[in-house]
């Protein structure tokens, strides 16, 4: 593969960019320098001003390897900026601040180039810039703000901050955004959050401490507002429209509460922009730290310092270091559990126990099949509320709840009583979450200001059929109103959430990962008014299970706290065990201005549908283990506008063929001739095609299938 079919794919590249390579005012071919060398290209402004050199190199040669030689031209010719490319592989360089170049998806589109260009010649040295203490006033705030940008000043392009649940993460993101603006040193901002609710969350503290830098919340099924400056949303909203727009868009990409789901099928979204990346987290980020988690949270954390490019956070601010300092409250525990789930190994079930007519078919041959070798057979206590509940155990915690609230408990001679207030509760599955509520609800019936009124009451998030449909008006209500004053929570409040006036939390729901439990017990460490500490109720033995037993919680602790420990099941029954939180099921939630529940069209939700399987596809086909056969940048382009036609004609396509090539935008390119030419020849291009419409419209059990192993166009 020469040179000349380099620039076939190079062509391609910028044409998809919004570059007319026919308009000498915008892209110049074979410039000469000073010394009688020729620039391959040359891209220029709006006004004819050269900003970029493009170094093109011939498909089996590195495009590093002509670094220095694209360096002479661009001195020569007095421009800031090097794209060096082969047509496969796209690396840019602003070399009079930078060492080396670093590898971008692809070109970046003329106004994109010309904003970093505009902002270079008004850039102020960053240490020079102030954080706005109003902003961010404490201590290790400031200081993180400055490790961060020293960090950018020497050249790192990957950070990973760490900081407690309740220590203001947002306040010290819109400190440091702003004192990047300040500098000029950037343009535009993502900030990623995990849900669209915490998006609406953020917008908010951004207006307020950032009125002179416009935000928005960027909805799944919107187009960027190029007017605006920072853009709020989740990975999931982005990921139909995100290979629209060049590399450059953002100059800075903060994630808060990195989840795994940016390692996964949504990674694409991370790794398109050239910007800062910037990661946020109020978990654990070193190894060593959740040794006695379970594989997800290792993997979490492995993945977390593997994607940043960190042994560990560049910026570390903990829990305990917030509580002695006095910027969050100590917690209590209270540590109570029924015989049955206090039984160590689990406990037995007897075959007479179970209501068999309440059974469909498939759970009695389950049961059937589980008994026939022995009865009583014994049940994991995590199992509960999934397969097998226990009425009166759930009767029995209520109860207990109610009578510690009122009476208080001795420890060690002395009493102690936990704060009268707001309360979540962590539920297993929706029937368990109506039925505590319940529960709550009849038990405090006598502190209701009438009887129509909830004193508890219950949300839920599992994106299906069991979610809670108007769960965020039931939030609002549990923030800004005296009722509810119990919110029995599954998988909506456990992170994220923000409510200072939580006093109690309650634990009726177990969880094995290291990472989740300090999340839901991050909910009730912010301050707040007549606020001196928090509540745990531990029904399901969780505390033990991770230690919990700190410094900074003694004497707030009512039971001694015992070894950590795990279950080491023989003959345990265990249903359903696995608790940790998928952030991407949740995230096609979508919420209007008055934070109410909407759910999409019919076309919306197909066209999101096909969106996903052909992003699925398409990373399939970049991680081709085959260097000569994975896609090239040119061919993604054309892939991209192909995907891009797929969701814009959801409701009417059902195949993509040669044919849809003559038409717009494909015939503005070439048409077919064209796309044949991108991809080397006719039987590769047909080849992808017919794979990219295997995975996109075929039947849902095959494609639930390649979601684990997509099929390529090798």
């Amino acid at each position: 593969m020469n040179e000349a079919f380099s620039r076939v794919l190079i062509d391609a590249q910028l044409a998809a960019q919004g570059w007319d390579t026919q308009d000498q005012n915008a892209v110049r071919y074979e410039v000469s320098c000073d010394d009688g060398t020729r620039a391959d290209y040359v891209l220029c402004d709006r006004h004819g001003r050269a900003i970029a050199v493009v170094e093109a190199k011939r498909f089996s040669v590195n495009p590093g390897d002509a670094a220095e030689q694209a360096k002479s031209y661009a001195k020569q010719l007095n421009i800031p900026y090097i794209f060096l490319t082969n047509g496969n592989e796209v690396r840019f360089w602003e070399w009079q601040s930078a060492a080396y170049p670093h590898p971008v998806k692809t070109f970046f589109k003329q106004d994109d180039l010309e904003r970093r260009f505009a902002t270079r010649q008004v850039k102020r040295d960053l240490l020079s810039v102030e954080t706005d203490v109003r902003i961010a006033g404490r201590d290790y705030q400031q200081n993180c703000i400055q490790i961060l940008c020293e960090e950018i000043l020497q050249g790192r392009r990957k950070m990973l901050v760490e900081m407690a649940t309740g220590t203001g993460k947002t306040r010290t993101a819109a400190a440091f955004i702003k004192r990047l603006f300040e500098a000029n040193a950037i343009t535009r901002v993502l900030f990623l959050v995990d849900r669209i609710p915490l998006a609406k969350q953020t917008e908010d503290a951004f207006t307020e401490h950032l009125p002179d830098y416009p935000c928005y919340v960027l909805r799944a099924g919107r187009r960027f507002q190029d007017e605006k400056l920072i853009t709020i949303t989740t990975l999931q909203s982005m990921v139909n429209i995100y290979g629209d727009y060049s590399p450059g868009y953002f100059d800075l990409v903060i994630s808060d509460e990195c989840h795994r789901s940016i390692y996964g099928q949504w990674s694409g979204v991370l790794k398109h922009f050239d910007g800062v990346q910037i990661g946020l987290t109020a978990t654990p980020c070193v190894a060593a730290e959740i040794e006695g988690g379970d594989d997800e949270d290792k993997a979490f954390v492995k993945d977390t310092l593997r994607f940043f490019e960190v042994e560990a956070p560049t910026f570390t601010y903990k829990l305990k270091d917030a509580i002695s300092d006095g910027y969050l409250v100590p917690y209590q525990i209270y540590k109570a559990q029924t015989v049955k789930t206090a039984a160590e190994g689990g406990f037995e079930v007897r075959k007479s126990e179970l209501d068999w007519s309440a059974m469909d078919e498939k759970t009695r041959t389950e049961f059937e099949l589980l008994f026939r070798d022995a009865d009583p057979i014994v049940i994991d206590p995590s199992a509960l509320e999934r397969r097998f509940t226990i009425p009166e155990r759930n009767r029995a915690m209520v109860r207990e709840f109610r009578s510690v609230m009122d009476n208080g408990y001795i420890d060690k001679g002395i009493v102690r009583k936990p704060l009268l207030g707001k309360t979540i509760v962590f539920a297993v599955t929706k029937r368990h979450a109506e039925t505590l509520a319940q529960m709550f609800d009849q038990i405090f019936a006598d502190k209701k200001s009438s009887p129509e009124v909830r004193y508890a009451d219950y949300v839920v998030s599992g994106m299906g059929t069991d979610d809670t449909v108007d769960g965020m008006t039931k939030i609002k209500r549990f923030k800004k109103e005296q009722f509810p004053q119990i919110l029995v929570s599954v998988n909506m409040l456990d992170t994220g959430f923000d409510c200072p006036e939580v006093k109690n939390l309650v634990f009726a729901r177990f969880t094995r990962s290291a990472i989740l439990y300090q999340q839901m017990r991050g909910r009730g460490t912010r301050k707040a008014q007549n606020k001196t500490l928090f509540t745990m109720f531990d029904f399901v033995g969780v505390a033990d299970y991770h230690g919990d037993d700190d410094v900074y919680a003694a004497g707030g602790i009512v039971a001694e706290p015992k070894k950590k420990r795990r279950y080491e099941p023989r003959r345990l029954l265990a249903l359903d065990i696995n608790d940790h939180i998928d952030p991407t099921t949740r995230e096609w939630i979508t919420v209007d201005e008055n934070g109410n529940m909407v759910f999409p069209e019919a076309f919306e939700l197909k066209a999101a549908e096909l969106g996903l399987r052909f992003e699925a596809w398409l990373l399939a086909q970049q991680a081709c283990p085959e260097p000569g056969r994975r896609i090239n940048p040119g061919e993604e382009s054309w892939l991209r506008m192909i995907g891009s036609q797929l969701r814009a004609n959801a409701g009417t396509m059902d195949e993509f063929t040669s044919g849809h090539f003559a038409f717009h935008p494909f015939s503005q390119l070439g048409g077919y001739s064209q796309a044949v030419r991108v991809f080397g020849n006719e039987q590769r291009l047909e080849a992808l095609i017919e794979s990219l419409n295997a995975a996109v419209f075929g039947s849902d059990d095959n494609n639930q299938t390649r979601s684990g192993n997509q099929p390529t166009a090798h």
